[in-house]
């Protein structure tokens, strides 16, 4: 449960836009998303080494 303590005389947009960042970082709307639907172990290590070989060549290429 994320508590936002709010100021005296202090605004409540700001306030929201608090909440609102801490939220993201928390990474719940994230890992919802994530276990609406289920992946196999194997495709989610397949992707992983795909990420990576991706970003390997991105900074083997600027070496160049």
């Amino acid at each position: 449960m994320l508590i936002i303590p709010i100021k005296e005389g202090e605004n409540i947009d700001r306030a929201l836009k608090r909440f609102k960042r801490k939220f993201d970082k928390t990474g719940t709307m994230r890992q919802l998303r994530k276990r609406q639907q289920f992946t196999k172990p194997s495709v989610a290590r397949r992707a992983q080494i795909q990420k990576a070989q991706y970003i390997q060549g991105l900074k083997d290429q600027e070496e160049i």
